[in-house]
């Protein structure tokens, strides 16, 4: 089985830059979305002519802001959208899907901003979706998916002495709350096939950083410690443009349903 996580900074605008093709190229069973940038109408609007997916949206309250959404081959049992926590729940940020042996989440995790306003906000976050996860996972296994807006070693960004404590996505208090993640038995599916090996899912747009690759890692697939061996293959898919982010690709050896 293959889940694809991809940040498309405005679904509408990657429509117009070979979405379709992209879809197809990746040959996945379930591409999970983020920063759709667009309310559910208009997201189900722009991924209309995609034939073989079922589509689920969840937008924010904002007009064009964040949101994330999901196509999927097979239809799960259930779907959840957001946490259930009123703080949290305006921006679209998280999409659940149930299936028969596992959770398939994806999350657009807040970013702390270039003023670092949101870095408090951020911690609470950071919490509380690990709460949520764990709550999830008392049931079945989770596959959590998306943008967690976090670099979480040294090798996972190409210049982290001047960002470090610095810059959003790089601060100490950030990679808290993934030290916190995997302490609680979650594991994140790359480093767990490549621990040393350094790649990049997102670029800045300035200064040519993407052809330079200048990027850093903050796409993940975040994975129940019972699902860990059942990972085949990670990888971030960097020959693929249309956003300021690569996706990236999870093959998993675990059921998938027939109908």
């Amino acid at each position: 089985m293959r889940i694809v996580s991809w940040n498309v900074n405005g679904i509408r605008a990657a429509m117009k830059k070979d979405f379709e093709s992209s879809l197809s190229a990746m040959q996945t069973d379930i591409l999970c979305i983020q920063e759709t940038k667009a309310q559910d109408d208009q997201v189900r609007e722009a991924l209309a002519g995609i034939d073989g997916y079922r589509a689920y949206a969840n937008s924010a309250v904002k007009k064009g802001y964040a949101g994330t959404a999901i196509l999927t081959r097979r239809e799960p049992a259930a779907v959840r959208l957001d946490m259930g926590i009123a703080s949290h729940d305006q921006e679209g940020r998280v999409i659940a899907l149930d299936f028969k042996d596992f959770y398939l989440v994806t999350v657009y995790t807040p970013n702390s901003g270039s003023e670092l306003k949101r870095l408090e906000y951020r911690q609470g976050w950071d919490a509380d979706f690990l709460a949520y996860l764990k709550k999830l996972e008392t049931k079945k296994p989770v596959i959590a998916c998306g943008d967690f807006n976090v670099a979480h070693q040294a090798m996972d960004l190409a210049r982290p002495k001047p960002n470090y404590n610095k810059t959003a996505g790089y601060m100490q208090l950030e990679i808290d709350g993934m030290d916190n993640m995997l302490a609680a038995d979650f594991v994140d599916a790359w480093r767990y096939l490549y621990p040393d090996r350094v790649k990049y899912s997102w670029w800045s747009y300035r200064a040519a950083a993407r052809k330079r690759n200048i990027g850093w890692r903050i796409d993940y697939f975040i994975v129940s410690q019972g699902l860990a061996g059942a990972i085949d293959k990670v990888d971030m898919l960097n020959d693929i443009m249309g956003s300021d982010h690569c996706p990236v690709l999870l093959d998993v050896d675990i059921h998938w349903p027939v109908s």
